[in-house]
């Protein structure tokens, strides 16, 4: 089994005090940079499906939200440096802002998420980014016909990755099951959580799947770090 990293990121900023969700363009780029110069492939979940074996220096790249600062400074870096990402969406508020959160970041509109080159693969962020834990089996099943009503209305090609908003699943029975049922009857592929620990390639379990959080005070060394063990105890 091969080691396979998955990074996390949000907002993207050209204010240099970032932290917390938010990076700085000018780090993200010397991120960026430091993938492309050591040789990393970058794959969408579309690509895993059905792979068994990658190469050992192989990641994955995601963006919650798609806000419109990640159009505006993610997209770019990423065509720089010939890397490939997933950006997970809130259906709900596509064309609004993050009234989940602070209210004060645009999220893209339908012709920008349409906008996007084959580098980005859009998946799934729920509706209304609330905590699966937190919702029945009806009250999900209605946020994933929401979700694929807005897909399909838009003509929007989203693979079934989905991005748990806040990390947030049930893990205590019976609930647990349950979600795993109503997972696989909406076809989802690949579920993640947060985690902070590299996974091994192929997944053990798809609807368990752990991404690293990258924040925005974050130092390069730090960087390298977390892309290398996943979750530091030293820090």
């Amino acid at each position: 089994m091969t080691r396979l990293p998955i990074l996390m990121y949000h907002n993207v900023s050209d204010d240099k005090n970032s932290n917390g969700l938010t990076i700085f363009t000018e780090k993200l780029e010397e991120q960026f940079r430091y993938l492309n110069l050591k040789g990393y492939t970058t794959y969408h979940f579309s690509e895993l499906e059905n792979k068994t074996i990658i190469d050992s220096k192989s990641i994955v790249i995601t963006f919650d939200d798609v806000t419109e600062n990640q159009l505006i400074y993610a997209v770019p870096l990423l065509q720089k440096y010939n890397l490939k990402a997933t950006f997970f969406i809130p259906f709900g508020y596509i064309g609004n802002v993050d009234l989940w959160n602070s209210g004060k970041e645009k999220i893209m509109t339908v012709q920008q998420l349409k906008s996007l080159d084959n580098s980005i693969e859009l998946g799934l962020h729920s509706f209304e980014h609330k905590r699966y834990a937190a919702l029945t089996k009806d009250e999900m099943d209605a946020d994933f016909s929401k979700c694929f009503e807005i897909i399909k209305q838009n003509d929007l090609k989203v693979y079934n990755a989905l991005a748990y908003p806040y990390g947030n699943y049930p893990k205590k029975e019976p609930h647990k099951s349950i979600f795993k049922t109503v997972l696989q009857q909406n076809n989802i592929k690949a579920g993640l959580r947060i985690g902070n620990r590299i996974n091994k390639f192929p997944f053990k379990n798809p609807y368990e799947i752990q991404r690293i959080d990258i924040k925005g005070e974050y130092s390069m060394i730090k960087f390298k770090l977390k892309l290398r063990f996943g979750k530091l105890k030293l820090f």
